[in-house]
């Protein structure tokens, strides 16, 4: 690339984050697009530190994205409603993530992210995703 291709070149913003999760969305098979259609999908810098305490990390930029909700698998008609599914994105993570990487494009990375985190709405533990998502070799 040439130096004056780098000019006027900002990182990534939330919104280009949140525009390449939501074509990560669109481009789903049918069988997913389906249960991925009402869980939202949210965006930020990095994960509140409430958040970051819960699960036991020290690091924020160690947490790309989140799955809150309750699993496909674990849903009742019983349940109260009023809470949505939530795919929360991490920003900064995910761009730490693809700088350091060097090897993968930026709508590669947040489509992964995207889909790990669906992987759990759909009831999927990370032992399972990671059983045919071999992403770290």
């Amino acid at each position: 690339m040439e130096q004056s291709d780098w000019a006027g070149v900002l990182a990534p913003g939330l919104d280009d984050i949140a525009a390449l999760a939501m074509a990560a969305r669109a481009s789903l098979p049918p069988e997913f697009a389906a249960a991925a259609k009402d869980v939202a999908i949210r965006v930020e810098d990095v994960a509140p530190d409430a958040l970051l305490d819960d699960l036991g990390i020290d690091n924020p930029l160690a947490l790309s994205g989140l799955y809150e909700g309750v699993p496909l698998t674990q849903k009742s008609v019983m349940d109260p409603g009023g809470h949505s599914d939530v795919i929360w994105l991490f920003r900064r993570a995910i761009v730490d993530e693809w700088a350091a990487r060097g090897d993968v494009t930026l709508d590669v990375l947040v489509t992964h992210v995207f889909v790990h985190e669906l992987a759990h709405h759909l009831g999927w533990s990370d032992g399972d995703i990671a059983a045919i998502d071999r992403w770290w070799e």
